[in-house]
């Protein structure tokens, strides 16, 4: 199961392995306040990229396509597919600082990460 919470949330017992999939340290939190179990920056959208949507809602289409091109890029896939394995395992929380929790990288990456997890279940694998 793959879950998407803001940063600035507490923790719940049910976050599972809590992941900060943003590029950028978010504001006004200590790393060492943030309850994570990782930082997996490579994942998140490209610098540019993520100028580009930048609050911005009426280009989430457009920005969704293009970071989906980026999740598939051969330096991204190793780290993608070892968050979906663990996903499989256990329960995955996306952590993002974006104040909009509809229109944001996390978004994205938890529909691809669940898109995949499908795959494999109707696959059998």
């Amino acid at each position: 199961m793959v879950r998407i919470k803001r940063v600035y949330e507490p923790p719940a017992r049910g976050d599972g392995y809590r992941v900060l999939v943003d590029r950028l340290w978010p504001r006004g939190i200590r790393k060492e306040a943030l309850q994570h179990d990782a930082w997996l920056r490579d994942l998140a959208p490209s610098t540019e990229l993520r100028k580009r949507l930048h609050g911005e809602p009426e280009l989430f289409a457009e920005f969704e396509a293009l970071y989906l091109k980026e999740l598939r890029s051969p330096q991204v896939q190793p780290l993608l597919e070892k968050l979906t394995r663990l996903a499989q395992r256990r329960t995955v929380t996306l952590l993002f600082a974006a104040r909009d929790a509809e229109h944001n990288n996390a978004v994205v990456l938890a529909r691809e990460i669940n898109r995949r997890l499908e795959r494999e279940s109707t696959l059998g694998l």
